[in-house]
């Protein structure tokens, strides 16, 4: 065994045995954390959903402005930024945000589930539709996310002939088809509860929420969920009245 004996690699074991997880690891494993998670990664995409929805609306003006803001979104940041560099570094980071919210949202409903294996005898009356539906509502904008960047970023599943560089005649053809405007208005009421619900929960995980505040909290997420289902209905609602062909 050497000149130091076994005693030595006993401790060694020892030694490993003994350690301790990270920080970082231990808030990630507590509930706290994991919501905590979930209340940030949400913001970070409803501070872009914002930002998205404002764009879309570009489209009232025009095909010219509309396709120079698509144009604008890719030179972002020129010339310090390369082309698309900064609309790139904008997608890992919504696409983190998004990995983090799914996957703590769904390590949460398991340690709820094993929490309480057995189903509740009442019903508690005070649940909302939107609290009823966060998880189902979670899906179906997963699945859209999906399909909205393979039918207007890749053309892959899109409908026309997808024009790279002309968003403008991309949005048209989508919402020119029945099936389009549907994905795109179920995705946006799911996107309206999800927010209305998930607004007021992030508040109150982040130590926003309290007695006095929670009315002007909850006011808050309903105009925003207003505004955001809106905003994005606008567009699909545009092309099939004609406004914007």
């Amino acid at each position: 065994m050497g000149p130091f004996g076994p005693s030595v690699l006993v401790m060694a074991l020892a030694t490993r045995t003994d350690r301790r997880p990270s920080m970082a690891r231990t808030v990630w494993d507590s509930t706290v954390g994991k919501k905590t998670v979930m209340a940030v990664s949400g913001l970070i995409m409803l501070a872009y959903l914002v930002a998205h929805m404002i764009g879309n609306l570009k489209i009232y003006f025009g095909a010219g402005e509309f396709n120079a803001y698509g144009h604008w979104l890719r030179t972002v940041g020129e010339p310090f930024m390369h082309y698309e560099w900064t609309l790139w570094l904008i997608r890992v980071v919504l696409v983190a945000a998004v990995v983090a919210h799914a996957v703590s949202a769904y390590q949460l409903s398991r340690r709820d589930i094993r929490a309480r294996p057995s189903k509740y005898v009442h019903k508690k009356p005070r649940a909302t539709y939107a609290t009823r539906t966060m998880r189902w509502g979670g899906i179906i904008l997963g699945l859209f996310i999906v399909w909205h960047v393979l039918d207007l970023t890749t053309g892959t599943v899109h409908s026309g002939g997808f024009q790279e560089g002309h968003p403008y005649q991309n949005v048209v053809d989508t919402f020119s088809t029945w099936y389009g405007n549907v994905v795109y208005i179920v995705a946006m009421l799911a996107l309206g509860l999800h927010i209305r619900h998930g607004f007021w929960s992030a508040a109150q995980t982040l130590g926003a929420g309290s007695r006095t505040r929670d009315r002007a909290l909850k006011s808050v997420a309903n105009v925003l969920a207003l505004l955001l289902t809106a905003g994005f209905i606008a567009v699909p609602v545009g092309v099939m009245t004609g406004v914007v062909s």
